[in-house]
């Protein structure tokens, strides 16, 4: 199965703000984010319901979640949502 990221889904945002924070954070959080999502694409139906259809996976190292979808072909993601903020931002999403 692959996965696509929504267009505002902040990664890239992410990896930029860790890594202005110090030189090699931004690709530690971008290998945790992939790490969680080959877990979710491992078992898809393993995390709880956030929403209808809408399913949150809790990064390990960084107070992130991964919320997304499963759809017939792929594993849609919706946000990588920090989980201090404003916790439905993301819900026009889907």
């Amino acid at each position: 199965m692959n996965f696509v990221f929504h267009p505002e889904a902040e990664f890239y945002g992410a990896i930029k703000h860790y890594e202005s924070c110090a030189t090699g954070v931004g690709d530690e959080f971008a290998l945790e984010i992939y790490v969680t999502i080959q877990g979710i694409l491992a078992r898809p139906r393993a995390w709880p319901l956030l929403a209808p259809e809408v399913r949150r996976c809790l990064v390990s190292r960084f107070p992130f979640g991964v919320l997304y979808s499963i759809e017939p072909d792929r594993i849609f993601i919706l946000s990588v949502m920090h989980l201090h903020r404003k916790p439905e931002y993301w819900m026009q999403r889907k």
